[in-house]
């Protein structure tokens, strides 16, 4: 837990997320209205506008804490590879940090590409302050809903500050949920799903890997292209190119999402 809490401290957008310590909180877009979620070691509590999205927060909550996932299996598995069984026994019961809402992911997903955790954060908290609904009573540093589709739709490159392709794909994810070609939910086909990310402009085979582990909770997602995983492949003296981290991963089937969390914590 404490993993997936560091992992989502690291990438918490101003204005929509605060974590201190070991407490991440943020707000929640449900269907009767908003909410303030805030997750600890010790669980999860809840600030609703309406108690008829309770089911649904806590089932989000679950979610985006991977709490279904059968960690003890999964390090068996994984502990049997000679490359990952140390790093299995460093971190025993690693988790994937999923998401809240598949749409948002997707979106801070394309807003991260080639730029540093830092630089998706500023550019993030601007699209939030921008185009998000600003909450009735603000929870400490958490003053804004994340923006719909129909908001993301409109953006603007100058007013986030971004190169204009990757406002437009951003407008282009927007419109194709909301066109209904894009089916990000927990239950969408996640096949379905990632042929059309892939048509999408500016979302590549990275992108669409990404949101299938976190958005689609693909447990067996892995993007050999990805430079964290080069150096870490590197680091165990192991060829890190695409080609060769290909290979060496389908040893980790079904559960190389999980493998790569360890691989990013090297």
């Amino acid at each position: 837990m404490i993993e997936v809490l560091r992992f989502l401290a690291l990438r918490a957008i101003p204005g929509l997320e605060q974590s201190t310590g070991a407490t991440y909180r943020r707000s929640l877009q449900l269907e009767h209205g908003g909410a303030i979620l805030e997750v600890g070691i010790d669980g999860c509590e809840l600030r609703l506008d309406d108690e008829r999205d309770r089911p649904d927060a806590l089932a989000r909550c679950r979610r985006l804490l991977d709490l279904g996932a059968d960690t003890a299996r999964i390090d068996q598995a994984l502990g049997r590879d000679p490359l990952l069984a140390p790093l299995v026994r460093r971190r025993p019961g690693l988790r994937v940090p999923r998401a809240t809402d598949g749409f948002e992911l997707a979106v801070r997903a394309v807003i991260g590409q080639q730029v540093t955790l830092a630089a998706a954060r500023r550019t993030a908290g601007r699209l939030v302050a921008l185009y998000g609904r600003p909450l009735d009573e603000p929870a400490g540093a958490i003053t804004h809903l994340f923006p719909t589709p129909a908001a993301v739709a409109e953006v603007d490159s100058l007013e986030l500050r971004m190169p204009r392709a990757r406002a437009n794909a951003l407008r282009a994810l927007a419109r194709a949920v909301l066109d209904g070609e894009l089916d990000l939910s927990p239950v969408a086909d996640r096949a379905a799903a990632t042929r059309a990310l892939l048509e999408l402009p500016g979302i590549g085979p990275w992108t669409a890997s990404y949101v299938g582990m976190r958005a689609l909770g693909d447990s067996d997602a892995f993007p050999p292209g990805d430079a964290a995983v080069r150096r870490a492949l590197e680091r165990l003296g192991r060829d890190g190119r695409p080609a060769a981290a290909r290979r060496l991963a389908e040893h980790w089937r079904p559960w190389r999402s999980y493998a790569l969390m360890h691989l990013w914590r090297i």
